[in-house]
């Protein structure tokens, strides 16, 4: 199979969420049939329709040869390798790893849609994958900047680097 640019959205607000999410990163360069192309700076953001503390979000490019379904399934043993849990919907998180773009592709199963179908109304979404590609299209959405005005009052800030 041909590799097809995917973004997986990373996040935590749960434990030490910088380390997490860095470690978490790290951890995408191991994953089989996949390469880590690149990823963004790290954001600061308060929770959106969800409890806890800050969130530390970034969005990684990775090229991968899995299907869809297998690269979900390699993201979530990552996830429960931080100790994730989902007691209940939208719950505090030791790690998030979602599948926000798979290729140009529209998937819509039990298990997984893509394009994410919350990523355009979130900030810590669209503002780190418009710092990976500028020119990223959305499938059924059109282009990624095209939804920066209506996210502008989400405050997020750019972890500096150490």
């Amino acid at each position: 199979m041909e590799s097809v640019t995917s973004y997986v959205g990373v996040g935590s607000n749960l434990g030490d969420a910088l380390h997490n999410v860095s470690a978490a990163l790290a951890a995408l360069h191991h994953l089989p049939q996949t390469k880590l192309h690149s990823h963004s700076s790290l954001f600061r953001s308060a929770p959106i329709d969800a409890t806890g503390d800050d969130f530390i979000n970034a969005v990684a490019r990775v090229d991968s040869q899995l299907s869809a379904e297998s690269l979900l399934a390699e993201l979530q043993k990552i996830e429960l390798s931080f100790g994730r849990k989902r007691p209940f919907r939208n719950a505090p998180r030791t790690l998030d790893l979602d599948l926000l773009l798979y290729g140009d592709v529209k998937i819509a199963t039990d298990i997984l849609v893509v394009p994410h179908p919350r990523m355009t109304t979130r900030a810590f979404v669209i503002l780190p994958l418009l710092e990976l590609n500028p020119d990223v299209a959305i499938p059924g959405y059109g282009q990624a900047s095209r939804y920066v005005q209506a996210i502008s009052d989400q405050v997020v800030h750019v972890v500096p680097k150490n």
